[in-house]
């Protein structure tokens, strides 16, 4: 493994660990509180994807006419990437990206996606991020986090944009969070049986073949340059902290809920 990788999994470790414990999950006892956390955690998987694409635009050519653009093996590992977030296979065998499948979880368990579907019309429409938090009412924990991904896409640092990819997405799923989902599944399997599913596909696809091609990404973008790799820490250590910040405000959320 690079030692460049090493130094920035090391330096994080304590942070993932706040993460992997966080007291939120403890608080998800009911279909009630899993509905609040998906209400906030939809931004997350949404960004997700922009960052994606982002990385994708500046490592491909997605013009037309076509000329090769940077580094063959980066922009293999971006496409298979793009391909199975893009393009996965749901619960009953249909194409669909993991943000599709997320939002069908969250209606087959209840899920208020109203707000979610507020805030991309007013995207869709012209709005600026700003005007469709406002039009969403979108929560502050998720507009923050959402906030941050979207400065790292506008600053066009691709070494940055990976470090978040890799360091502050992928992995972040606890055992302990698996086994209340397991227990609702079987308590509301017609209500829970899609979200049990994406999470088992994200642990298969994202957390172990997908976070491999991310550290691959990471590494070429990063090359020998010292600068980019303590910019990549930065990002990496920022990244899971806006996802703490994210889980204390679902946290807050459904204590006021209960």
């Amino acid at each position: 493994m690079n030692k460049n990788i090493d130094e920035i999994k090391l330096e994080i470790e304590p942070l993932r660990q706040q993460i992997i414990n966080h007291k939120v999950y403890a608080k998800i006892n009911d279909l009630k509180d899993l509905k609040v956390f998906m209400e906030h955690h939809i931004y997350a998987v949404w960004d997700f994807m922009s960052l994606l694409k982002s990385l994708q635009i500046n490592l491909t050519c997605t013009t037309i006419p076509w000329f090769p653009v940077g580094n063959a093996n980066t922009r293999s590992l971006i496409n298979e990437i793009v391909a199975g977030e893009e393009a996965d296979i749901d619960d009953m065998g249909n194409k669909k990206s993991h943000f599709e499948m997320y939002l069908d979880a969250m209606k087959q368990c209840g899920a208020d996606t109203s707000q979610f579907e507020l805030f991309i019309n007013a995207l869709k429409v012209g709005s600026s991020r700003a005007e469709a938090f406002i039009a969403a009412d979108t929560p502050e924990a998720a507009k923050c986090f959402v906030d941050y991904t979207f400065e790292l896409i506008d600053s066009n640092k691709l070494h940055e944009q990976a470090s978040a990819f890799t360091f502050g997405r992928e992995d972040l799923i606890p055992n302990m969070f698996l086994s209340i989902i397991d227990d609702l599944n079987h308590k509301f399997p017609e209500q829970m049986s899609k979200f049990k599913y994406y999470l088992e596909r994200h642990i298969e696809i994202d957390g172990d073949h997908h976070s491999h091609l991310a550290l691959e990404m990471t590494s070429t973008l990063c090359g020998d340059n010292e600068t980019f790799w303590k910019e990549a820490k930065n990002v990496a250590i920022a990244s899971l902290q806006k996802r703490i910040i994210l889980w204390d405000g679902v946290y807050d959320s459904i204590y006021t809920l209960n």
